[in-house]
C-alpha cells in the first residue's frame, strides 16, 4: 500500500525537462498518450468478450449447393445428424451432458487460431509496443547516460540563471546606461577637470593602444566616467551567487560546446520515429482489409464433432475496424510532426547560435555566439520562451561578470577600509598596495592625498578618469597587471607620473600606454626579455619618454635592447639585472654619454667591458654577481673625472692591480665577497677614498697604511682572518661605520676612544674576553649601534653601560 505522504507528494513534482520540449514533442506526447489509451481498450475488449462464435455449415447445404436436384435427400441427411446430434449430448442412460455446448467451445477456440488473421488477433499488442517504443524513442535523450547529465544540468543552470537578482540589475543597468549616454555627450565637456590635458593630441595612445572604450559596460574613452546610479541593491549572499554561476555557466559551456552528440541523438531518434510511421503506415494499409465480421474455419475435426466446416464470426471486428482507423488517424498526424521537426533541423543550423538580437536589446556586446551541443539546447529553449536566451546571455557576457565583479569589490572596499590600508613608506609618502583582487575599487581615487599606488595580480585593472583626483599621485606599481585606462585617465597620468614600475611574466602584459607616458622620470621593467623578443622591449618605442632619467630592466638579456638608445642622450641612470645570461652585446653602452650611473648585475661578465670606458659622465659603476676574476682594466677609469664609486662585490677577483692607484677621485670600492688574500698599499693611496668594503674574502691583516685614509667613514673587513687590529686603523677619525665582526681579533686597543664620530661598531664573532671603558668616550656610539656578544657588554663597567644606553641629543659633526 502506498503511505499518504507518497501519493501527495506526486503532485509536487514538475516536470524537469519541460523547457526542452517544444510544441511538436508535447504535442507527440499526448497523441503517444491517445494512442496507448486506443491499445489498451482494445486489449481490454478482446480479454472481456467472446472471441469469436461458430456454428456447422451443414453437408445438404453444402451438398444442395453442388447438385441442386437432390434435395430431398438432403433433408433426410440433415435430419439424420441432427438426431444424431441431440443423441450425443445424451449417455446410456438418457441424460442429458451438453457435450454438444463443450464441443462449440473447442471449435470457437481453435477457429480463433485457425481462421482468425493473426493482425486481428493482435492488433492491440502492436498498438502497445509501437505506442511504447514511440514514447521511449521521444524521450530517450534524456535518458541517456553521455547526454541526461549534461541536460540535467543545463537545466538547472538555466533556471538559476532565469531566476537570479543579478540578471534583472543587469537587464535594467544597461538600459539605464544606453539612457546615460545622450546626457554624457552633453554635459561631458563641462565637466573636464581643469587639471586634465585635452588640447593637445601629443603622446595620445594610436588605435592599438589597449584604452577602455565603450563596450557593455565599458566607458567611453573620449568622454569622462559619470556614475550611473544603481538600479537595485545586491547583497552579498546574491553576489556570491552570481559569481558562481557566472563559473558555472563557463565550465558548462567549455564542457558541451566541444561536441554535438545532443544534437545526433534528437536528430536520430526524429529519424527512428519517422521511420517508424512509415512502417506502420506501409503494414497496416496491407492487414486493415483482414479485419472481418465473417470467417470460414476448417478445423478437421470432423471425426469428433462430425462436420468439416464452420461458419464463424468475429464479435470484435466493427470496434477494431473503428479502432484501427483511428489509429490510423493518430499515426498519421504523428507522422506529419515527425516530418516538420525533421525539416526544422535541417533548415536552419542548430549547431551554431547567435545573440545577436539580444546583444541589441541589452548593450551587452561582447556575449559570444556558441556552437555544437550548446548551441542546440539554447535553440529547444528557444522553442519553449525566448525570454529565457536573453536572460541566460547575461551570464556568457564578460562584460557582465566584470560589472559584478565591480559591484561586489565596491560593496566590499570601501574608502574607510581602504583609509586603514594606506601606510607611510621609507620616504614618508602615503602608499597604498592593493594585491589580488577582481578589479581596482572606485573608492581608490577618492583618496586624493596618495602618494604610491601599487597594484599586484589584478588582471582586470581598469583606471578611470576618476584618478584625475588624485594631484599628488607621482608613483604607480603595475605588477601583472596590464592596466587598461580611459582618454582622460591617460591623460592625467601623461602629464603627472613620473615613477612606474611594471613587473610582467611576457611581454604583452606591458600596457602600451607606458611608452607615451612623456613626464615619465623613472621607469623599471621587470620581466622576461630573451633574445627572441628584445625588440618588443620598446613596443611602440621608448622615444617618447623624453624626460627619463632612470631605466631599470631586470630581465634575462642578451644584448642591450637598442630602443634603450632612444633615450640615451637624457638617461642618466641604467640598471640591467640579468638572472644569469651572458650579456654579450654591449656597444650601445657607448651612446649613453650623459649617463652617471650604471649597474649590470648578474650579467656573467668575466671582465670589465671596455665600452664603458667612454661613458665620459660616469660617476658609479655596480658589476655585482658576474665573473670577474682580473680587473687589469681598472687604470682606464683614470680617464673619467667625474667617476667615484666601483662596486665589483660578489666575484672572483684574487688580487688588486696597483694601478688603482690612478683613481684619483675614487671615494667608494666594494670588494666584498671576493677572493682577495691581501690589501695592496696601492689601495690607502686613493685620499678621497670614503668608503671601502672588503668583508667576506680571506685578508689575513689590515695594513698600517689605513692610517693614510683620513676621509674614510666607513671601513667594512667582517667575516676575513684579522686577528690584530693596527693603530694607525685609528688614526682615521671621520670613521662613523667600523665593521670587524666575523674575524680572529683577541682584542681591541683602548685608542678606539679617538673614533669620536663612530656610530656602527660590529665585533660579534670574534675572540674577545672584553671591551675596553674608553668605548664610552665614543660620544655617538649607542647600544644600537654595538654589535656584540651580551656578555661582554654586560662586563663594561656600569657608567660605561649608562653611556651607551643614553638616547642620543648630540647634534651630528658638520660634514657628515
Amino acid at each position: 500500500m502506498f503511505t499518504l505522504a507518497e501519493v501527495a507528494s506526486l503532485n509536487d513534482i514538475q516536470p524537469t525537462y519541460r523547457i526542452l520540449k517544444p510544441w511538436w514533442d508535447v504535442f507527440m506526447d499526448y497523441l503517444a498518450v491517445v494512442m496507448l489509451m486506443v491499445a489498451i481498450f482494445a486489449g481490454t475488449m478482446q480479454l472481456t468478450k467472446d472471441q469469436v462464435v461458430c456454428l456447422p455449415v451443414l453437408q445438404s447445404t453444402v451438398n444442395s449447393k453442388a447438385q441442386p436436384g437432390a434435395s430431398g435427400k438432403a433433408d433426410f441427411t440433415t435430419v439424420e445428424t441432427t438426431t444424431d446430434q441431440g443423441e450425443a449430448s445424451k449417455d446410456s442412460s438418457g441424460r442429458k451432458t451438453n457435450l454438444d455446448f463443450q464441443q462449440y467451445v473447442f471449435i470457437n477456440q481453435m477457429c480463433y487460431h485457425l481462421a482468425l488473421p493473426w493482425y486481428s488477433k493482435y492488433f492491440p499488442y502492436l498498438v502497445l509496443i509501437h505506442t511504447i517504443i514511440l514514447i521511449v524513442s521521444s524521450n530517450f535523450w534524456f535518458k541517456y547516460p553521455k547526454t541526461c547529465s549534461k541536460i540535467e544540468h543545463f537545466v538547472s543552470i538555466l533556471g538559476k540563471c532565469f531566476e537570479s537578482p543579478w540578471t534583472t540589475k543587469a537587464l535594467s543597468e544597461t538600459a539605464c546606461e544606453d539612457s546615460e549616454e545622450n546626457k554624457q555627450r552633453l554635459t561631458g565637456a563641462q565637466s573636464l577637470p581643469k587639471y586634465v590635458s585635452t588640447s593637445s593630441d601629443e603622446g595620445s595612445p594610436s588605435a592599438s593602444t589597449p584604452m577602455i572604450t565603450k563596450s557593455g559596460f565599458k566607458f567611453s574613452a573620449d568622454k569622462p566616467m559619470i556614475e550611473v546610479p544603481s538600479v537595485t541593491i545586491l547583497d552579498k549572499k546574491d553576489g556570491e551567487q552570481a559569481k558562481a554561476l557566472f563559473e558555472k555557466v563557463r565550465k558548462f559551456r567549455a564542457h558541451v560546446e566541444d561536441s554535438d552528440l545532443i544534437y545526433k541523438l534528437y536528430v536520430g531518434q526524429t529519424v527512428i520515429k519517422t521511420v517508424k510511421f512509415i512502417f506502420i503506415l506501409c503494414y497496416t494499409a496491407n492487414f486493415v482489409n483482414t479485419i472481418s465480421f465473417e470467417h470460414i474455419c476448417n478445423p478437421k475435426v470432423e471425426h469428433l464433432i462430425g462436420y468439416t466446416q464452420f461458419e464463424c464470426t468475429h464479435n470484435m471486428a466493427y470496434m477494431l475496424k473503428k479502432l484501427l482507423i483511428s489509429y490510423i488517424s493518430l499515426i498519421c498526424v504523428y507522422g506529419f510532426i515527425c516530418l516538420y521537426t525533421l525539416f526544422w533541423l535541417f533548415r536552419i543550423p542548430l549547431k551554431e547560435y547567435s545573440f545577436e538580437k539580444v546583444r541589441e536589446e541589452s548593450s551587452f556586446s561582447d556575449i559570444p555566439d556558441v556552437k555544437n551541443d550548446f548551441a542546440f539546447l539554447l535553440h529547444m529553449v528557444d522553442q519553449y520562451d525566448q525570454l529565457y536566451s536573453k536572460r541566460f546571455g547575461v551570464f556568457l557576457s564578460e562584460v557582465s561578470e566584470n560589472k559584478l565583479r565591480e559591484i561586489s569589490l565596491n560593496h566590499e572596499w570601501t574608502f574607510e577600509k581602504l583609509r586603514q590600508h594606506v601606510s607611510r613608506n621609507a620616504q614618508d609618502k602615503q602608499e597604498l598596495h592593493l594585491f589580488m583582487l577582481s578589479g581596482v575599487p572606485d573608492a581608490v581615487f577618492d583618496l586624493t592625498d596618495l602618494d604610491m599606488l601599487k597594484l599586484e595580480l589584478i588582471p582586470e585593472a581598469k583606471i578611470p578618469a576618476k584618478i584625475s583626483q588624485m594631484t599628488n599621485l607621482q608613483e604607480l606599481h603595475l605588477c601583472h597587471c596590464p592596466a587598461k585606462v580611459e582618454q582622460t585617465a591617460f591623460s592625467f597620468l601623461r602629464d603627472h607620473l613620473r615613477c612606474l614600475h611594471v613587473k610582467f611574466m611576457d611581454v604583452a602584459e606591458i600596457p602600451a600606454w607606458v611608452y607615451l607616458l612623456k613626464n615619465l622620470r623613472e621607469l623599471y621593467l621587470i620581466g622576461k626579455l630573451n633574445s627572441e623578443n628584445n625588440k618588443m622591449i620598446g613596443l611602440e618605442s621608448l622615444r617618447e619618454l623624453r624626460h627619463l632619467k632612470i631605466l631599470h630592466v631586470k630581465s634575462n638579456l642578451t644584448k642591450i635592447p637598442p630602443n634603450i638608445t632612444d633615450v640615451a642622450p637624457h638617461l642618466t641612470k641604467l640598471v640591467i639585472h640579468n638572472d644569469g645570461t651572458k650579456l654579450v652585446v654591449l656597444n650601445s653602452l657607448k651612446k649613453m654619454t650623459n649617463v652617471a650611473e650604471l649597474e649590470l648585475q648578474n650579467c656573467e661578465l668575466e671582465r670589465i667591458p671596455h665600452a664603458i670606458f667612454s661613458l665620459s659622465n660616469l660617476q658609479e659603476l655596480d658589476l655585482k654577481s658576474n665573473s670577474i676574476r682580473t680587473i687589469e682594466e681598472i687604470i682606464s677609469f683614470q680617464h673619467l673625472k667625474r667617476f667615484t664609486c666601483l662596486k665589483l662585490w660578489h666575484n672572483k677577483i684574487a688580487n688588486i692591480p696597483s694601478s688603482i692607484t690612478h683613481i684619483k677621485n675614487l671615494e667608494s670600492l666594494y670588494l666584498s665577497n671576493n677572493k682577495l688574500e691581501s690589501l695592496p698599499a696601492a689601495v690607502f693611496s686613493l685620499q678621497k677614498l670614503r668608503c671601502l668594503d672588503v668583508s667576506y674574502n680571506s685578508i689575513p691583516l689590515i695594513p698600517a697604511e689605513i692610517g693614510l685614509l683620513q676621509n674614510l667613514q666607513h671601513f667594512h673587513i667582517t667575516g676575513n682572518k684579522v686577528d690584530v687590529l693596527p693603530k694607525q686603523l685609528f688614526k682615521c677619525v671621520k670613521l662613523r661605520t667600523l665593521s670587524l665582526g666575523q674575524n680572529c681579533i683577541t682584542s681591541i686597543p683602548d685608542k678606539v676612544s679617538q673614533l669620536l664620530q663612530l656610530t656602527h661598531l660590529e665585533l660579534k664573532g670574534n675572540c674577545l674576553d672584553r671591551l675596553p671603558a674608553t668605548l664610552g668616550q665614543c660620544q655617538l656610539l649607542r647600544k644600537s649601534g654595538l654589535v656584540v656578544e651580551d656578555h661582554l657588554f654586560d662586563a663594561l663597567p656600569s657608567e660605561v653601560k649608562e653611556l651607551l644606553n643614553q638616547d642620543t641629543s648630540i647634534p651630528f659633526a658638520n660634514g657628515i
